[in-house]
């Protein structure tokens, strides 16, 4: 099978590749903007005539999309997550590839739930912000194409490689800042939301297992758990080793020790005593968790990898830096 990876270096790109490179039946060609793709190409401003060219040439049985913006203002937004899909989509329907289209979409699409609830890929998208829009415009696209097109909607990625921006990896790095300075405390915040985390490693097995099957439509990728996140920095600590106390501005009178249980809390301090927020940028509220039903059912997929180990490898590497 030739597949054709569109952001094999992204978060989520490298490790789709690294199991599609693991199956011997599978070739491989990476496209990006990047000195070291395949093919460089900018998605989001470049021609589907010229994308057409290309796959006429290569001639896929896959396309994968891992591409896409997380971050920056709405038009930027749109420019590489709907416009970009827009240009895939409109090349492949003019190549005579013939090729199968897995599109990565996001949780964020549906936007913010009732706590407690599971969202199942027939939900009504509400997004509550222009990133969930942008992905939520693309699925769309997508589904609108006429394409043999399947769309995966992460929920809340973790494990190796999880961005220094991403909430989970400003704990660690607030974490590690803390136990290279010998401080004894930690003050965190904006930790009440509660994600559906699923790790980088199973989402690139569910890409896998996507582009091998002929699921069609929207298929939801989480581990169907709720996970709060000063939950997660309780975790983060006993894997990290961290001793000392785990503070939040509106946690009841008195230290929460991070080895006697999780801290509770909604607000945030840094580590000099000043307000720093660690705001969920989903626009999902407080609450996501995500049905994997389908999942299941259309993909024989389920997730592997427990929270507790992608956080010890979120934690292995922030140690690095110390």
């Amino acid at each position: 099978m030739r597949v054709l990876l569109i952001g094999a270096n992204g978060y989520l790109g490298r490790f789709v590749a690294d199991r599609l490179l693991a199956d011997p039946a599978t070739q491989l060609t990476a496209l990006g903007r990047g000195d070291d793709a395949d093919v460089r190409f900018d998605l989001a401003s470049g021609s589907p005539g010229a994308l057409t060219r290309f796959l006429d040439a290569v001639h896929p049985g896959v396309v994968i999309n891992c591409a896409g913006a997380t971050r920056g203002g709405a038009r930027e937004l749109t420019r590489h997550n709907t416009v970009a899909v827009a240009t895939v989509c409109e090349a492949l329907r003019r190549s005579g590839c013939g090729a199968r289209l897995v599109q990565i979409g996001c949780g964020a699409e549906y936007g913010p739930s009732q706590p407690g609830s599971s969202t199942a890929e027939d939900a009504v998208p509400r997004p509550g912000g222009p990133y969930g829009v942008s992905k939520l415009a693309a699925t769309e696209l997508v589904l609108g194409s006429g394409l043999d097109a399947v769309v995966l909607r992460v929920f809340s990625p973790a494990g190796p490689g999880t961005p220094a921006g991403s909430p989970l990896g400003r704990l660690a790095e607030a974490m590690r800042r803390a136990m290279q300075s010998g401080d004894g405390e930690l003050k965190l915040g904006g930790l009440g939301a509660q994600r559906d985390f699923v790790d980088v490693r199973d989402i690139a097995r569910a890409v896998h297992a996507a582009s091998l099957s002929a699921a069609q439509g929207v298929i939801n990728i989480g581990s169907g758990r709720a996970v709060r996140l000063r939950d997660a920095a309780g975790v983060l600590a006993r894997v990290a080793g961290f001793g000392g106390a785990l503070h939040e501005l509106d946690a009841p009178p008195g230290p929460l020790r991070s080895t006697v249980g999780h801290p509770r809390g909604d607000s945030d301090h840094g580590m000099h005593g000043s307000p720093v927020a660690y705001p969920y940028p989903d626009g999902c509220g407080s609450w996501q968790q995500a049905d994997v039903r389908t999942a299941r059912d259309r993909l024989g997929w389920r997730p592997r990898i427990n929270l507790e180990e992608s956080l010890a490898d979120i934690w292995m590497e922030a140690a690095c830096r110390i």
